[in-house]
């Protein structure tokens, strides 16, 4: 039998844990090497990739940066958590405000330290990069607009990392050679924004109790849920823009099924979106919007689907 002293320190590591939300980390990560191997840089053999050492310090320190902004974002929201989610907020609360900063600044030492080792630019990135999570936290993540803007762009500014860092090894004369992969990669950012920005404003509208208490000043408090519903649909509609760039203009394999079906799902969440108006609603569409994110992620492989059956020698030819 577990002592009671270790019984604590478990709940107190499930606790951190639920405070970086240490189930979307691996997907990060995922996502980083899966968008260098199938659209970064795919005359470059996936072993090579995966071998990288230096790119390696770049998707670990992205995944590190990233986990110390969930810290700190839940350090300021502390007061207003307690109202949305009062049960995620008590476990949350097993690790002491002190222990979140502690952990907070030696997580983003780390990553600016493994940001040094890979050169001075990234440090200079990820330095940049770490201020804008604490600025977005401590200020930004009040206001209407601004808030859902920067906070859906800090999302995937991750993306953009992998891509400096494959750009600053070409050539300038070879760029232009490059320029589908920036395109392509640039697309899938915009998507991924628009998707992200939805589920931002969905969790304004899934909040709006604690945000009017703590005095966060969203578009649903603000405006309205109407304005807000507003809104969600045309940043829906414009997420046809990019996916027209995708599927028509360039080749993105077996992907556009995805595509075609996260819009066929987008669909039925407008549907669904205009007959909610409780917590639990907007919670069903906020998990629909992850689950789309997340499948997007798996479904990169879908670019070129030989992985799937031809693993071994697609590591070592491709």
């Amino acid at each position: 039998m577990l002592s009671r002293q270790h019984k604590l320190l478990i709940m107190k590591i499930v606790s951190l844990f639920s405070v970086v939300r240490g189930y979307n980390i691996p997907i990060i990560i995922l996502a980083q090497y899966l968008s260098a191997i199938f659209i970064l840089a795919p005359e470059i053999r996936a072993l090579d990739i995966l071998l990288d050492f230096h790119l390696f310090l770049i998707v670990f320190a992205s995944a590190i940066t990233i986990t110390s902004g969930y810290i700190i974002n839940n350090f300021y929201d502390s007061q207003k958590d307690l109202i949305n989610r009062p049960n995620k907020s008590m476990l949350d609360r097993l690790v002491s405000q002190k222990t979140k900063l502690t952990v907070y600044f030696s997580l983003n030492f780390l990553a600016t330290l493994m940001a040094f080792i890979v050169s001075w630019r990234a440090f200079l990135f990820f330095s940049g990069y770490i201020f804008l999570i604490w600025f977005y936290s401590h200020k930004i993540k009040k206001y209407p607009i601004i808030g859902n803007l920067m906070s859906a762009v800090l999302a995937v500014i991750p993306f953009f990392a992998i891509l400096l860092y494959f750009y600053n090894k070409i050539l300038f004369e070879e760029i232009e050679n490059h320029m589908s992969h920036f395109v392509v990669i640039s697309a899938h950012a915009v998507f991924l924004f628009l998707l992200l920005l939805i589920r931002e404003m969905i969790k304004d509208l899934e909040n709006l109790k604690g945000d009017l208490v703590s005095d966060y000043r969203t578009i649903p408090v603000l405006y309205g849920e109407k304005i807000s519903k507003q809104i969600i649909t045309v940043l829906t509609l414009l997420t046809i823009l990019p996916v027209y760039i995708l599927v028509n203009i360039y080749d993105v394999g077996y992907m556009d099924i995805y595509f075609y079906i996260c819009h066929g799902v987008l669909l039925f969440f407008l549907i669904y979106l205009w007959k909610s108006d409780s917590k639990e609603q907007y919670l069903r569409l906020h998990n629909v919007l992850k689950f789309l994110i997340v499948s997007g992620v798996c479904c990169i492989v879908l670019i070129n689907p030989s992985v799937l059956w031809h693993g071994r020698e697609l590591i070592s030819n491709y």
